[in-house]
């Protein structure tokens, strides 16, 4: 059975039975035309490799254009040109090596392509080399038409016995093909070119490659990839590769631009042999242009199945290699940070009474757990460095993250210095200044609230407090961020929910600080990150690398396990029935949907549906409604009165995601529980259970489930373990979610999957450590080479 294309590391098979035996593949193999792609391939002799002196920087003198003379293809100019132009750009390019950033060229492609090309990264030689496959495509056999299978992708090939522009039931071409066994296929174009109903006149020969489908006149595809070629044109005998590509870059135009920059460029070997051999030989992979010139063309002998699912020598050499650029990266901007100036922030002495901190301390209605004091120990002696803390606090839901805040911040409003907690949103914002200021207010220590709703009064008020400095903690949303807003003397930034905040956003609160610099060049302030989804390993020896990270991994004593029960739809009335039993003994009721608009492609039931429903539904209770769309000061009464009891039920969207504290509310009904994320839904979950009282989470479900829908539910039901969760949610969506706008502004790992890697991952520390420490001529070269300009933001 063929190997249909598959993206990596991932696998289907293909649809298709009792393929041809496959024929050597020979010269005449290039020499036939897309159609489909609209482009026509003619054979062509790579040019002798040039050798490279090293790699260059993006940026650097040279990094210009990835191209030939004139053209990616290195065969043709771009655009119009006369055969005289053709000839001096050839006598141009002749005999010239390329180095990875690309030597500066006088003829250039269209803009309009150089900038697709550049949307993809493509803006060196270096990088149209290391565009590697996303994934494969088996175009080394044949299907007949007559064992063609509905749902599969599949290669075929016949004459064309008939062609027509049709108008049924709107413009599409209709291209009728019959193979040697007589059996007949349709081809379907709802969009095409004069040029292609030219190409696939009557008798033309064509090879097609796509998903079958059964139709009105039989089988049929649509838009497959369509190439002409005559009765002996032999077929591939390796997979053919299938790249990343934009709108307008065919995947003929990017084989031919990367087949013409490896002809011209090398990639030398940057590892000294010490590294080498200690870290690359017990891999058992080839050199670098081994790797990718196996990974761009599999040879006849190449493990094809290795080649799909990413297990290959040749793909462990790239994600090595990619893996040691990230941890080179991200350990550099761990050291930069040490060079930076911010405030030190001494410790008062064990025993100091005067002490914020000591008094705060004093003050809870609760001790610290174990996890708390260590992590909180780690932060006060981080505050006392005269270089930036850039610390991720992490920990489950309901872990008491937010107190430890609090006592950074009081040893540095102890020091002298102003703090200020930014958070995504206002309910989360509101929420932690409201247990802040019952903590901080009484022990004399004035919190200012600053948010986008407020009244112009009160915000011009917020804003002159902490201008002057009356405001030694200031608490809000963006509002924090405005140019209005200044800061007399900014020592600690806090960052909650900091994956939701993009790179820019922290680092314009971070900029409020200058006032405190004290003459002090490249001051910054002590930065925390809070998060409240805890951090996979694997992500926190990644992506998170360049951060100190701390964890919470105890929850407060006193806090009931959470049942979890997933219910059908089907059973909505005994769901109402259980929330009339807890609401009229006393406790309360979270009841959250997806949507507060009706959708019609989700069909979701949205918020305000539901909430007049239950209204009816449950008369003797009192019900409130939160969404987004309510304007900032009803939603802060509707959540002010569910806090006090006075409402009993509480229909909500995700507003409620994060930071509401009612310990009385046992219960939470989650509808459409298969909409939601796992992260999500944990989060949610972690709303009840915060009291005395058993609580129970109700997964309201509508039916048939996706296999990623029902293992996400069945995670729910079987753990509350969030560090568990985080794992099982790195397995099913990838590294996406967690980071956020993190990556904004550079590509997350492009090669190497943490799940299936992670092997990968403690020999390219060690590495990058070696590295970093005896070779820091090699580190430049090697981040050059994989990350160009992409380092800058790692900055926040």
């Amino acid at each position: 059975m063929p190997l249909s294309d598959r993206r990596l590391p991932s696998a289907t098979d293909e649809v298709s039975a009792e393929p041809k035996r496959r024929v050597a593949r020979g010269n005449a193999a290039q020499q036939v035309s897309e159609v489909g792609a609209g482009a026509t391939l003619a054979s062509e002799k790579g040019a002798p490799e040039a050798g490279l002196a090293g790699d260059k920087p993006a940026g650097s003198a040279g990094a210009t254009a990835p191209f030939g003379a004139a053209d990616p293809f290195g065969d043709k100019p771009a655009g119009k040109s006369t055969p005289k132009a053709a000839a001096k750009a050839a006598a141009r390019g002749a005999g010239k090596g390329v180095d990875e950033g690309a030597e500066k060229r006088t003829a250039k492609p269209p803009v309009k392509t150089a900038d697709k090309l550049a949307k993809l990264g493509l803006t060196r030689a270096i990088d149209l080399v290391l565009h590697l496959p996303m994934r494969y495509e088996d175009e080394t056999s044949l299907t007949p038409i007559g064992h063609l299978l509905p749902g599969g992708i599949a290669q075929t090939e016949g004459v064309v016995f008939d062609n027509e522009i049709a108008y049924r039931p709107r413009r599409q071409l209709l291209v009728k093909l019959r193979d040697d066994a007589g059996d007949e296929l349709v081809l379907r174009f709802l969009n095409f070119y004069g040029s292609q109903v030219k190409q696939m006149a009557i008798g033309a020969r064509l090879r097609v490659r796509g998903d079958v489908r059964g139709g009105f006149f039989g089988m049929e595809m649509v838009h497959p990839a369509v190439r002409v070629v005559d009765e002996d044109t032999p077929l591939p005998q390796a997979l053919t590769p299938v790249y990343p590509s934009t709108a307008g870059v065919t995947q003929a135009y990017l084989r031919k631009a990367i087949d013409n920059a490896l002809s011209r460029t090398s990639l030398p070997e940057l590892l000294p042999e010490p590294v080498a051999r200690a870290h690359l030989q017990p891999l058992g992979v080839p050199s670098l242009m081994d790797a990718v010139r196996t990974l761009h063309h599999p040879g006849v002998q190449s493990d094809e199945t290795a080649l799909i699912d990413g297990t290959h020598p040749a793909w462990v050499r790239i994600k090595f290699e990619e893996l040691l650029a990230q941890q080179m990266s991200l350990k550099r901007a761990h050291d930069e940070r040490r060079t930076r100036a911010a405030p030190a922030m001494p410790r008062r002495k064990q025993g100091d009474e005067s002490a914020l901190v000591a008094r705060l301390l004093k003050a809870l209605p609760f001790s610290l757990t174990r996890a708390q004091e260590r992590v909180g120990g780690e932060i006060a002696l981080d505050l006392t460095q005269p270089h930036p803390m850039q610390r991720l606090l992490q920990g489950d839901v309901g872990s008491g993250k937010t107190i430890v805040a609090a006592l950074a911040a009081a040893q540095a409003i102890d020091a002298g210095y102003q703090a200020a907690l930014m958070a995504p949103t206002e309910i989360l914002a509101e929420q932690h200044a409201r247990k802040l200021r019952g903590w901080l207010e009484p022990l004399g220590v004035s919190v200012a609230w600053l948010a986008g709703s407020l009244k112009t009064k009160e915000k011009r008020a917020a804003i002159e407090a902490a201008a002057l400095g009356t405001a030694q903690l200031v608490i809000g949303t963006h509002a924090i961020i405005q140019d209005a807003v200044e800061f007399a003397r900014l020592g600690l930034v806090i960052v909650d929910e900091q994956h939701r905040f993009g790179v820019a956003q922290r680092l314009a609160l971070r900029a409020k600080a200058l006032n405190a610099a004290d003459g002090a060049r490249d001051f910054q302030p002590h930065q925390l990150m809070m998060s409240a989804t805890p951090i996979p390993r694997t992500l926190a020896m990644t992506y998170y690398a360049d951060l100190d990270v701390s964890t919470i991994d105890e929850l407060p004593p006193g806090r009931t396990p959470i049942l979890t029960k997933l219910v059908s739809d089907a059973r909505r009335e005994e769901v109402i029935g259980r929330v009339r039993e807890a609401a009229l003994s006393g406790r309360q009721v979270y009841w959250v949907c997806p949507l507060i608009e009706e959708s019609e492609t989700l069909q979701l039931q949205t918020a305000v549906e539901t909430y007049e429903t239950l209204v009816a539904a449950l008369p003797e209770l009192k019900v409130g409604l939160v969404h987004g769309r309510l304007a900032p000061a009803e939603k802060a009464a509707v959540m002010d009165a569910f806090t006090r009891n006075e409402v009993q039920l509480l229909v909500a969207t995700t507003v409620i995601e994060v930071g509401v504290d009612v310990p009385n509310a046992s219960l939470m009904v989650i509808e459409h529980a298969e909409r939601f994320g796992l992260a999500q839904l944990h989060q949610l979950r972690g709303r009840v259970g915060r009291g005395s009282a058993a609580s129970v989470c109700v997964l309201l479900y509508t039916g048939p489930l996706s296999m990623t829908a029902r293992a996400r539910l069945q995670t729910m039901r079987e753990t509350t373990d969030g560090f568990e969760i985080a794992r099982r949610d790195l397995e099913i969506r990838g590294p996406g979610e967690f980071l956020g706008a993190r990556q904004s502004g550079a590509a997350m790992l492009r090669f190497a999957d943490l799940e299936n890697d992670q092997w990968l991952i403690e020999p390219a520390r060690e590495a990058a450590a070696v590295l970093l420490e005896q070779y820091p001529e090699v580190v430049l070269q090697h981040l050059a080479r994989w990350l160009g300009a992409r380092e800058h933001y790692l900055k926040a």
